[in-house]
């Protein structure tokens, strides 16, 4: 059988085909513009989006196993009920949903809100599924790593209470590790929640630190008022996204994104080897200059 995944040339998505593609599964990858889908020449294509419910019926045609990932839109709720039902209707029970961390308990941030409606929709409606809740993406530093380099501060309000950020890395592997004993089941699985975490506890001072001894010379922390970032998120995004983004930055600084006790254990027992780390990610990224 094949499995199916959404989202298949994102950030994410991407790692997730790369990882099955490495474990020898059957691949379908859906995307809105193939001629971004750099897989190998095993990996099926299917052009459309989740709006699309003749391409996303196509796609799960002779599908057992669904990644399903959904890119934080005005419309994300609806991409995702939609996917489900017509996942339902094809048949599919099996499938790996990645949600966000805290998904339950961020219910003002409307992308968390969304995530845990969808996770109440997999088991109301049966599925057996694996719901994934990574922290915060290392990978997003990426996005600041020139306001680090040209003013010298970490610009995001990330808190004093700590986030143990996650690898995408990471996330891929395990959903690719989840798929495989998923599809490979004879019968389909109890629904199961796993929280993706990084190794480390960050707080915004510490990740200033973290980037003051990499680069040499001091870089401050911007501090917690979340109102600089929102401006400066409008500037290349929507209002409404930005402001989505400052009411999660309020998450992150009220409450952080703290493991529960065995979350990194786990982790490391499904991948058999330690997490990425934060200042190995950051080392990285500069090395690319």
């Amino acid at each position: 059988m094949t499995i199916l995944v959404t989202g298949a040339t994102g950030r994410v998505g991407s790692l997730v085909v790369k990882q099955l593609v490495n474990r020898g599964a059957a691949v379908r990858a859906l995307t809105r513009d193939p001629s971004k889908a750099v897989f190998p020449n095993n990996v099926e294509i299917a052009q459309g989006d989740l709006l699309d419910i003749d391409a996303v019926r196509t796609a799960l045609a002779g599908i057992r196993t669904l990644f399903l990932l959904n890119a934080v839109t005005g419309d994300e709720f609806t991409q995702a009920l939609i996917t489900l039902n017509l996942a339902r209707e094809a048949g599919i029970e099996r499938i790996v949903y990645l949600s966000v961390f805290d998904a339950d308990r961020a219910v003002n941030v409307p992308h968390f809100a969304v995530k845990y409606g969808a996770e109440r929709m997999l088991a109301d409606m049966g599925f057996g599924a694996t719901i994934l809740r990574p922290s915060y993406f290392i990978d997003n530093e990426v996005m600041i790593k020139d306001t680090i380099l040209t003013h010298g501060v970490y610009p995001m309000p990330i808190g004093s209470k700590g986030i143990a950020m996650v690898d995408a890395r990471d996330i891929a592997e395990i959903a690719a590790i989840e798929l495989i004993r998923r599809e490979s089941a004879p019968e389909k699985l109890p629904l199961t929640t796993i929280n993706l975490v990084g190794p480390d506890i960050l707080t915004g001072p510490a990740l200033a630190k973290i980037w003051s001894n990499l680069l040499g010379r001091t870089i401050i922390y911007g501090g917690d008022d979340p109102s600089g970032f929102e401006q400066q998120m409008a500037s290349v995004l929507p209002k409404w996204t930005a402001y989505e983004m400052r009411l999660m930055a309020e998450r992150y600084v009220s409450d952080g994104m703290i493991p529960q006790a065995g979350d990194v254990e786990r982790m490391i027992s499904l991948l058999g080897r330690p997490l990425h780390t934060y200042r190995d990610f950051a080392a990285g990224i500069l090395q690319v200059d």
